[in-house]
């Protein structure tokens, strides 16, 4: 793979390890730093060849007072928060088929560029429909019209592309990977507008056939090798769109949820999975999260809430504070992120770096606000953005141009490499700040102790920073519009 350079890297400077604590307990961590210690630095930037590139090292030195006119990011040992699951993307309909077109050696390139996490980006959780969405071929169901025993449920269809598809990244994943499965719509007959597009509701008729649909799903993914680890209520269910969507009000969900799906599953003996609601943009979360948490029928199903970025639709800028009230509000709960990417498709704005600024920008406010899990939208897709059946054409992290049988890695694959490399399932966040707004930063510390800070610079001027972690410093230099890992 030309376009890539995969650097193996040994950790430098052990911490001593910290044993996980419920959410959002303060815990110190041990490190290891002294006046001539090194650490590891990684970087990407935009107008160069820097593609998770080693930078580094740099040297630590004795911590001094931090002056106004100095650039700082202050990293608190002491202070640590959130368990994170993982970081990936969804395995779609669309991107299966587009991997289908691959040669065997580009099918192996690929799945170890996202998967392995000593020669790629490590990719550890990821997301797939229940169904068709937009990002399929065509519409299809699991059932037959008309069936409500669902005594002809089958996912044959997925067996062709998407089922091998996942099964070879959980191979390549090192046989573990968490997978969450949502719905974007029942079946037609199921629906008060007869017709899986164009929003609709769910009949109240059809709501314990629904519930039944998950549980059949479940087992027979599982009945393929496939475990899932989590499955949410619904896509968007405040979105009304052409192609596959259905409509919940927070109390339809809310009652759907108390009163069948959960009890369903637990019946079913599926009561570890994890149910995720909402699943749709920060706008409204709160108001959804209020609804559903604070009944304690239907909380104790709800084992976290799932967000989008496309509150931007109108205009405006991201809601990270919604996440945070989430956060604060309902510590017991976990939310993640199930679902991004940078819309109307451009061919020639395939390195547009702007694309992936958005997704750094987003990973580190979301998880300094209590993300636990970041899952981007389609992993892989072809040279127009597709395919998918409603001209609803998007950008992922990687295209594959089938008429010249190239695989094009863009920048956002960089940029979210520089969390799922050096962020593993388990790290918690550490405390981190920065003294200037053309920076953003987060830390984490990993199971094998070692820490990760990332750092951001989304101005177009080179910044030098000093990090200060507990009483040593290192001095770094980051160009414009560049992403930093340093590991130490």
């Amino acid at each position: 793979m030309k376009s890539i350079q995969f650097l193996k890297f040994a950790l430098l400077l052990p911490i001593a390890a910290c044993v996980q604590k419920p959410a959002d307990t303060q815990e110190a961590v041990t490190v290891n730093i002294g006046k001539g210690v090194k650490a590891s630095v990684y970087t990407t930037a935009k107008d160069t060849e820097l593609r998770l590139s080693e930078t580094g090292p740099v040297t630590f030195t004795e911590a001094v007072q931090p002056l106004e006119v100095e650039t700082f990011v202050v990293v608190n040992p002491k202070k640590t928060f959130q368990s994170i699951l993982g970081i990936g993307s969804a395995l779609t309909d669309a991107s299966a088929e587009v991997f289908a077109l691959m040669s065997e050696k580009q099918q192996d390139e690929f799945m170890k560029a996202f998967f392995d996490k000593e020669e790629g980006i490590g990719f550890s959780i990821a997301r797939t429909n229940i169904a068709s969405c937009d990002f399929s071929s065509a519409s299809y169901n699991y059932v037959e019209e008309g069936d409500k025993e669902l005594k002809t449920f089958s996912v044959e269809h997925d067996k062709q592309f998407r089922i091998p598809f996942i099964k070879k990244a959980i191979e390549y994943a090192g046989g573990n990977l968490p997978l969450m499965a949502s719905p974007w719509s029942p079946p037609a007959f199921m629906k008060s507008n007869k017709n899986v597009l164009e929003g609709g509701s769910l009949l109240p008729e059809y709501y314990q056939a629904w519930a039944n649909y998950y549980v059949k799903y479940i087992k027979a993914y599982e009945s393929e090798g496939i475990p899932v680890f989590s499955i949410s209520v619904q896509n968007e269910p405040m979105a009304v769109q052409r192609w596959e969507s259905c409509i919940y009000t927070a109390e339809e969900e809310r009652d759907f949820l108390k009163n069948f799906l959960g009890p369903t599953m637990e019946k079913a003996g599926l009561g570890e999975k994890k149910i995720v609601v909402w699943d749709h943009n920060r706008d409204l979360l709160s108001q959804r999260a209020n609804v559903i948490f604070e009944d304690p029928e239907a909380s104790k199903y709800a084992w976290g809430i799932g967000i989008h970025w496309y509150e931007t639709w109108t205009g405006g800028q991201e809601m990270f504070d919604n996440v945070a009230n989430v956060r604060e509000s309902y510590p017991d709960k976990h939310i993640i992120f199930t679902e991004g990417c940078n819309e109307k498709f451009d061919y020639a704005k395939l390195h547009h770096w702007q694309n992936a600024e958005r997704y750094g920008r987003n990973m580190i406010n979301d998880f300094n606000n209590g993300l636990a899990a970041f899952i981007d939208w389609n992993i892989l897709l072809n040279e127009y953005g597709g395919p998918n059946h409603v001209g609803n054409f998007c950008f992922a992290p990687a295209h594959y141009d089938s008429q010249k049988k190239e695989t094009i890695f863009t920048p956002t694959y960089y940029y979210m490499g520089h969390f799922s490399k050096f962020v593993r399932p388990n790290a918690k966040r550490v405390s981190t700040t920065v003294s200037r707004s053309s920076l953003l930063g987060t830390s984490f510390v990993n199971p094998d102790g070692t820490m990760a800070t990332i750092v951001m610079n989304s101005s177009a001027s080179p910044v030098s920073y000093k990090l200060i972690v507990g009483g040593y410093m290192a001095e770094l230099q980051m160009g414009p519009n560049a992403m930093q890992t340093i590991i130490y």
